[in-house]
């Protein structure tokens, strides 16, 4: 079974499966002083259905949302959304940071001013066992980030945490990697030297690169690759992404890929009128329908199978979280 904001599924019915998605991204502090400016809950709400109400139309019947702290998590509006549409949203608990926790967590635990054992431990667990933020919906994943300045001594305790919950618990993981500075392999290095499975482990972002190589080199320790970005340009165009996916299908590797967007309802990186329409005008293919209507036929135009597809948007999904 997979925990899911309205309850537990069965992995075997997850179906079409988008593993990288989010509903909501926001900036907590900003959007309690500023929000004003830019945010109605009203309205970011009831668009948030109607959009995954359309990707459901599509066929999607899962999407796996990788917001954790650092990203705005909260929960019970992503639950006031996922009531009006019939589709699993599975949520995920970590910490999200390119290099430093947040001071609070800097003064507790190992080799901090007062030590103490491990928070971020008893925090994810927490997540997964009991339910998130006090609603009883559980984590079905973990989440961290290696980012360019790589594996911090921050970094480091997020990731031994994320290991620990992993062991303990059994719950798969996906990483926020850097492909421009191969940052994935520092995660499987650690991962795999903290005892994780490296089949349970997703390489986020993954698709950014091109360097076959590369992306051969971690799907060869067992990591599924996270080709995740479609529809974000400024970090690997869509025909590029699918020569690539096409080359990696052919060579065998449909069974270590995952597909996504990374896009989500509202993202406040991009807050402000203005601000959207620019990057509706930049990245006019950056949301949750461009695998569906364009990428797909794609791949298929590609020499990629309707096997593969199948195995890269149900059966890889469903094998994650078995």
């Amino acid at each position: 079974m997979v925990d899911t904001v309205r309850g537990p599924v069965d992995a075997a019915a997850l179906g079409t499966t988008l593993m990288h998605e989010h509903v909501f991204v926001l900036t907590p502090d900003l959007l309690a002083n500023y929000g004003a400016d830019y945010w109605d809950e009203e309205l970011r709400v009831a668009d948030a259905i109607t959009k995954l109400r359309r990707l459901r139309e599509l066929g999607v019947e899962t999407i796996v949302d990788p917001t954790v702290v650092g990203l705005g998590r909260y929960v019970p509006r992503v639950a006031r959304v996922n009531a009006e549409v019939d589709l699993n949203i599975v949520v995920a608990t970590g910490l999200y940071t390119f290099a430093e926790l947040p001071r609070q967590l800097q003064n507790r635990g190992p080799g901090t001013p007062f030590g103490g054992d491990e928070p971020l431990t008893g925090m994810f667990l927490r997540d997964v066992r009991e339910g998130i933020g006090g609603t009883e919906v559980k984590a079905a994943l973990l989440k961290g980030v290696v980012e360019e300045a790589g594996l911090t001594p921050d970094q480091l305790r997020i990731h031994r945490a994320i290991a620990a919950v992993h062991r303990e618990t059994g719950v798969p993981i996906t990483v926020h990697t850097n492909s421009a500075h191969r940052t994935g392999t520092l995660a499987l290095d650690l991962y795999a030297a903290e005892g994780v499975d490296l089949t349970k482990v997703v390489v986020g972002h993954a698709g950014d690169s091109n360097d076959l190589d590369y992306l051969r080199s971690l799907a060869d320790r067992g990591a599924t690759l996270g080709c995740d970005r479609f529809g974000l340009d400024k970090y690997n165009t869509t025909d590029r992404r699918v020569a690539t996916i096409a080359a990696l299908c052919a060579e065998g590797y449909a069974d270590r890929i995952a597909l996504s967007h990374d896009a989500s309802c509202y993202i406040d990186f991009y807050a402000g009128e203005d601000t959207q329409r620019a990057l509706r005008e930049t990245a006019p293919n950056w949301h949750y329908e461009h695998i569906s209507r364009d990428v797909l036929p794609a791949l298929r135009a590609a020499g990629v199978t309707d096997a593969q597809i199948t195995t890269m948007m149900v059966e890889n999904p469903r094998r994650y979280f078995s």
